[in-house]
């Protein structure tokens, strides 16, 4: 196989594994499920990544980075606090619509014991945002309490419709698409919450 091909065949299987497990929910997918979804051989998920553990990791690391980024794209930005917010909402729920078990596949693998290769740089990013989350309540933008408290808010807000979603769907008796509503309607809810005005 020449490297184009190794590359393009090793990113397909990357990505029909995400696709498994984070927009259809289906976590214990077999080797063989997997390679079936991607048109592969069951022997070239092997060759690639020599185990379906191996495949999972490599795939929780990039959900990692992916959060990393989001997190990223918020504390670096130029904006105002408050757009900084808003755009974030917009690429979340986004996202949501495409990963809906992301966040469920996320918590899974942290509880199983799974560890974030980047503790450090998530850390000082944090610290970051709670500086600016401080200097927002300084200036009367934002009610006061502890950083760390308006952070738990801005993912309970966020991250609990979109990983409860199942249940949520079920026992309100939504669809798909009555449910996606739900969550554009979402972001303005979020707005009004976190912000005075």
């Amino acid at each position: 196989m020449s490297d184009k091909k190794d590359s393009v065949t090793e990113q397909l299987i990357k990505d029909t594994a995400k696709k498994l497990f984070f927009a259809e929910g289906r976590f214990n997918a077999t080797t063989q499920e997997i390679a079936d979804a991607a048109g592969v051989n069951r022997t070239l998920i092997n060759y690639y990544f020599r185990s379906r553990n191996k495949l999972f990791d490599i795939v929780f690391e990039d959900a990692q980075e992916k959060e990393l980024e989001r997190g990223e794209m918020i504390v670096t930005s130029d904006l105002p606090f408050k757009e900084k917010i808003s755009q974030y909402l917009d690429f979340f729920f986004e996202e949501s619509k495409r990963y809906p078990y992301l966040e469920i596949y996320m918590v899974t693998q942290v509880n199983q014991g799974c560890r974030y290769k980047s503790e450090e740089k998530m850390s000082n990013l944090l610290d970051k945002f709670y500086l600016q989350i401080a200097l927002e309540m300084e200036n009367g933008n934002l009610p006061k309490m502890r950083p760390e408290q308006f952070l738990i808010n801005f993912i309970s807000l966020t991250s609990f419709p979109v990983s409860m979603r199942p249940l949520l769907q079920k026992s309100m008796g939504y669809g798909d698409e009555a449910f996606d509503k739900l969550l554009e309607e979402r972001k303005q809810i979020v707005m009004d919450t976190l912000f005075k005005s």
